[in-house]
């Protein structure tokens, strides 16, 4: 019996973890990442403010999807996982924009910028639903669905921070949403013919 608990720890892990960081693929909050990161030299802030500001969003919302999760019938949280899968990878076919210049929290610094702007951008952001609605089917494991959704919000900024205008010039993001967008129906198809 401790084996298939083990094994449903990981998948709340791999499951947050692997949501979040193919969904941030051209989201606004990468877009956020590369205007910080061409705005700031302080690297490591930019990364400690992605980091709480994640913690805290997603830490709110996770325990909002354990509350969620008594109004849902185990049988459905499968489905509803699928089907959210699915739903965010069409979602990801609709480019974000980067709004990041309208706002005054430039100048309290790297660290205070980051956090402020990330919290701001991940309010009723794809992937703060997706965190949600991981929480609801994962209820009993919430804290490894906030470590598996800010670890995979950090996989998928870390690299722009540090090396997104390269990455712009190599890589076109209609067609890593489109990659991204597959991935998501599969994944949500997998889960819903398996539950």
């Amino acid at each position: 019996m401790l084996f298939p608990a083990r094994v449903q720890l990981m998948d709340a892990l791999f499951s947050s973890f692997t949501a979040v960081a193919i969904a941030e693929i051209g989201d606004k909050t990468q877009l956020l990442s590369l205007f910080l990161a061409a705005r700031f030299r302080a690297k490591g802030a930019i990364i400690a403010g992605i980091l709480l500001a994640t913690l805290l969003n997603h830490a709110a919302s996770a325990w909002l999807g354990v509350w969620l999760a008594q109004f849902i019938a185990p049988a459905i949280g499968p489905w509803l996982l699928g089907g959210s899968f699915i739903v965010v990878g069409l979602w990801l076919l609709i480019p974000d924009k980067d709004d990041s210049n309208e706002t005054g929290v430039l100048q309290y610094g790297a660290f205070a910028a980051s956090c402020i702007l990330f919290f701001l951008a991940e309010i009723g952001d794809k992937t703060q639903i997706a965190t949600v609605i991981l929480a609801a089917n994962f209820d009993d494991a919430v804290w490894l669905v906030i470590w598996g959704t800010t670890l995979g919000m950090l996989a998928a900024n870390v690299p722009v921070i540090y090396a997104g205008s390269w990455l712009l010039q190599k890589v076109s993001l209609d067609w890593a949403r489109r990659v991204a967008c597959v991935v998501f129906i599969i994944l949500g198809t997998v889960t819903i013919l398996t539950a």
